[in-house]
Protein backbone atom coordinates (compact mmCIF):
# COMPACT_ATOMS: atom_id res chain seq x y z
CA UNK A 1 0.00 0.00 0.00
CA UNK A 2 1.54 3.50 -1.25
CA UNK A 3 0.54 7.13 -0.07
CA UNK A 4 -1.92 8.35 -1.43
CA UNK A 5 0.28 11.40 -2.92
CA UNK A 6 -2.61 13.10 -3.81
CA UNK A 7 -5.45 12.50 -1.33
CA UNK A 8 -2.69 13.42 0.93
CA UNK A 9 -2.60 16.61 -0.41
CA UNK A 10 -6.57 17.14 -0.75
CA UNK A 11 -7.01 16.10 3.31
CA UNK A 12 -3.80 18.61 4.06
CA UNK A 13 -5.58 21.46 2.29
CA UNK A 14 -9.37 20.59 3.78
CA UNK A 15 -7.75 20.49 7.41
CA UNK A 16 -5.90 24.15 6.71
CA UNK A 17 -9.57 25.51 5.12
CA UNK A 18 -10.40 27.06 8.57
CA UNK A 19 -7.63 29.41 8.00
CA UNK A 20 -9.02 31.12 4.54
CA UNK A 21 -12.16 31.05 6.31
CA UNK A 22 -11.20 33.09 9.11
CA UNK A 23 -8.97 35.25 7.05
CA UNK A 24 -12.50 36.22 5.16
CA UNK A 25 -14.00 36.94 8.78
CA UNK A 26 -11.13 38.47 10.00
CA UNK A 27 -12.43 41.87 10.44
CA UNK A 28 -15.89 40.57 12.53
CA UNK A 29 -13.90 37.85 14.58
CA UNK A 30 -13.47 39.32 18.21
CA UNK A 31 -9.69 39.57 19.85
CA UNK A 32 -10.25 37.31 21.97
CA UNK A 33 -12.00 33.92 21.05
CA UNK A 34 -13.39 31.07 23.30
CA UNK A 35 -11.86 27.75 22.02
CA UNK A 36 -13.07 25.55 24.53
CA UNK A 37 -16.21 24.58 26.28
CA UNK A 38 -17.54 22.48 29.48
CA UNK A 39 -20.48 20.36 29.24
CA UNK A 40 -22.97 23.26 29.65
CA UNK A 41 -22.06 24.53 26.41
CA UNK A 42 -20.50 27.96 28.44
CA UNK A 43 -16.57 28.78 27.22
CA UNK A 44 -14.02 28.13 30.15
CA UNK A 45 -10.87 28.78 27.67
CA UNK A 46 -10.28 31.23 25.16
CA UNK A 47 -7.21 32.38 22.67
CA UNK A 48 -6.11 35.06 20.87
CA UNK A 49 -7.97 35.83 17.48
CA UNK A 50 -4.27 34.66 15.61
CA UNK A 51 -4.03 31.48 17.75
CA UNK A 52 -7.53 30.46 16.84
CA UNK A 53 -7.69 31.13 12.91
CA UNK A 54 -3.89 29.87 12.21
CA UNK A 55 -2.58 27.87 15.72
CA UNK A 56 -5.45 25.37 15.76
CA UNK A 57 -6.15 24.14 12.15
CA UNK A 58 -1.87 24.45 11.74
CA UNK A 59 -1.53 22.07 14.78
CA UNK A 60 -4.33 19.83 13.65
CA UNK A 61 -2.78 19.69 10.29
CA UNK A 62 0.62 18.96 11.46
CA UNK A 63 -0.91 15.91 13.36
CA UNK A 64 -2.68 14.84 10.44
CA UNK A 65 0.53 14.45 8.45
CA UNK A 66 2.04 13.31 11.12
CA UNK A 67 -0.17 10.43 11.83
CA UNK A 68 -0.18 9.45 7.98
CA UNK A 69 3.30 9.39 7.80
CA UNK A 70 3.63 7.32 10.88
CA UNK A 71 0.63 4.68 9.55
CA UNK A 72 2.67 4.50 6.20
CA UNK A 73 5.94 3.97 8.02
CA UNK A 74 4.67 1.03 9.31
CA UNK A 75 5.78 -2.25 7.80
CA UNK A 76 2.46 -4.24 8.14
CA UNK A 77 0.56 -1.54 6.56
CA UNK A 78 -1.13 -3.38 4.02
CA UNK A 79 -2.96 -5.30 7.25
CA UNK A 80 -5.42 -2.08 7.83
CA UNK A 81 -7.16 -2.27 5.01
CA UNK A 82 -8.18 0.44 3.00
CA UNK A 83 -11.45 1.72 4.38
CA UNK A 84 -9.82 1.84 7.68
CA UNK A 85 -7.09 3.98 5.94
CA UNK A 86 -9.66 6.60 4.64
CA UNK A 87 -10.35 6.88 7.69
CA UNK A 88 -6.86 8.06 8.81
CA UNK A 89 -7.44 10.13 5.88
CA UNK A 90 -10.32 11.55 6.69
CA UNK A 91 -10.87 12.04 10.39
CA UNK A 92 -8.88 14.92 11.37
CA UNK A 93 -9.96 17.33 8.08
CA UNK A 94 -13.56 16.76 9.24
CA UNK A 95 -12.50 17.31 12.81
CA UNK A 96 -10.67 20.52 11.55
CA UNK A 97 -13.68 21.97 9.54
CA UNK A 98 -16.67 21.02 11.86
CA UNK A 99 -14.38 22.19 14.63
CA UNK A 100 -13.31 25.73 13.55
CA UNK A 101 -16.99 26.28 12.24
CA UNK A 102 -18.36 25.76 15.48
CA UNK A 103 -16.25 28.23 16.85
CA UNK A 104 -16.42 30.57 14.40
CA UNK A 105 -20.01 30.81 14.45
CA UNK A 106 -20.31 31.19 18.66
CA UNK A 107 -17.23 33.90 18.17
CA UNK A 108 -19.72 35.78 15.63
CA UNK A 109 -22.84 35.31 18.04
CA UNK A 110 -24.78 32.70 17.17
CA UNK A 111 -26.26 30.06 18.62
CA UNK A 112 -24.68 27.15 18.42
CA UNK A 113 -25.19 23.60 20.61
CA UNK A 114 -21.32 22.78 21.09
CA UNK A 115 -21.79 20.07 23.58
CA UNK A 116 -24.60 18.15 20.84
CA UNK A 117 -22.13 18.92 17.93
CA UNK A 118 -18.74 17.40 19.34
CA UNK A 119 -20.64 14.03 20.91
CA UNK A 120 -22.24 13.63 17.09
CA UNK A 121 -18.71 13.90 15.44
CA UNK A 122 -17.46 11.53 18.29
CA UNK A 123 -20.13 9.34 18.52
CA UNK A 124 -19.88 8.79 14.56
CA UNK A 125 -15.88 8.91 14.93
CA UNK A 126 -16.57 5.27 17.16
CA UNK A 127 -19.00 3.84 15.11
CA UNK A 128 -16.70 4.41 12.16
CA UNK A 129 -13.19 3.32 14.13
CA UNK A 130 -15.42 0.41 15.61
CA UNK A 131 -16.72 -1.20 12.34
CA UNK A 132 -13.25 -1.41 10.77
CA UNK A 133 -11.21 -2.67 13.27
CA UNK A 134 -11.86 -6.28 13.59
CA UNK A 135 -11.54 -6.38 9.66
CA UNK A 136 -7.78 -4.52 10.54
CA UNK A 137 -4.84 -7.25 10.93
CA UNK A 138 -1.94 -7.46 12.83
CA UNK A 139 -0.37 -3.73 12.59
CA UNK A 140 1.51 -1.20 14.47
CA UNK A 141 -0.44 1.64 14.19
CA UNK A 142 -4.42 0.88 14.24
CA UNK A 143 -6.03 -0.93 16.34
CA UNK A 144 -4.79 -2.68 20.09
CA UNK A 145 -0.76 -2.94 19.84
CA UNK A 146 -0.32 -4.18 22.65
CA UNK A 147 2.23 -7.22 23.03
CA UNK A 148 -0.41 -10.20 23.43
CA UNK A 149 -1.89 -9.26 20.70
CA UNK A 150 0.77 -8.93 18.61
CA UNK A 151 2.13 -12.15 19.24
CA UNK A 152 -0.55 -13.80 18.43
CA UNK A 153 -3.05 -13.23 15.86
CA UNK A 154 -6.17 -15.22 16.90
CA UNK A 155 -5.15 -13.13 20.39
CA UNK A 156 -5.23 -10.25 18.12
CA UNK A 157 -8.58 -11.00 16.12
CA UNK A 158 -10.57 -11.95 19.09
CA UNK A 159 -9.92 -9.11 21.02
CA UNK A 160 -10.47 -6.56 17.88
CA UNK A 161 -14.17 -8.02 17.30
CA UNK A 162 -14.43 -7.04 21.04
CA UNK A 163 -12.87 -3.77 20.38
CA UNK A 164 -15.25 -3.46 17.49
CA UNK A 165 -18.76 -3.78 19.69
CA UNK A 166 -17.03 -1.86 22.56
CA UNK A 167 -16.46 1.25 20.35
CA UNK A 168 -19.70 1.04 18.49
CA UNK A 169 -21.80 0.99 21.72
CA UNK A 170 -19.88 3.72 22.95
CA UNK A 171 -20.37 5.92 19.49
CA UNK A 172 -24.23 5.05 19.96
CA UNK A 173 -24.18 6.25 23.76
CA UNK A 174 -22.10 9.53 22.23
CA UNK A 175 -24.89 10.26 19.93
CA UNK A 176 -27.55 9.63 22.53
CA UNK A 177 -25.40 12.01 24.92
CA UNK A 178 -25.53 15.05 22.64
CA UNK A 179 -29.51 15.39 23.40
CA UNK A 180 -28.85 14.79 26.98
CA UNK A 181 -25.50 16.05 27.39
CA UNK A 182 -24.78 14.50 30.74
CA UNK A 183 -21.25 14.51 31.35
CA UNK A 184 -21.11 11.36 33.64
CA UNK A 185 -22.11 9.54 30.13
CA UNK A 186 -19.11 9.85 28.43
CA UNK A 187 -17.23 8.41 31.14
CA UNK A 188 -18.08 4.86 30.18
CA UNK A 189 -16.04 5.11 27.19
CA UNK A 190 -13.04 5.06 29.38
CA UNK A 191 -13.83 1.44 30.62
CA UNK A 192 -15.28 0.37 27.77
CA UNK A 193 -11.62 1.17 26.15
CA UNK A 194 -10.12 -0.90 28.77
CA UNK A 195 -11.71 -4.16 28.84
CA UNK A 196 -10.50 -5.31 25.38
CA UNK A 197 -6.49 -5.10 26.83
CA UNK A 198 -8.72 -7.07 29.82
CA UNK A 199 -9.86 -9.35 27.79
CA UNK A 200 -6.44 -10.20 25.68
CA UNK A 201 -4.32 -10.53 28.81
CA UNK A 202 -6.95 -13.29 29.59
CA UNK A 203 -6.80 -14.86 26.23
CA UNK A 204 -2.70 -15.01 26.59
CA UNK A 205 -2.99 -16.78 30.10
CA UNK A 206 -5.16 -19.02 28.20
CA UNK A 207 -2.35 -20.14 25.91
CA UNK A 208 -4.42 -17.85 23.09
Amino acid sequence: MKLNKKLFVITTILTLVPIIIGLMLWEQLPETIATHFGNDNEPNGWSSKAFAVFGIPGIIAALHVFCLIVTYADPKRNNIGAKAMGIVYWILPITSIVVMSMTYAYALGAEVNIGMVCCLLIGVIFIALGNYQPKAKQNYTFGYKIPWTLNSEENWNRTHRLAGWMMVICGFIFIINAFLLWEWLVLIAIPAALIPIVYSYILYKKGI
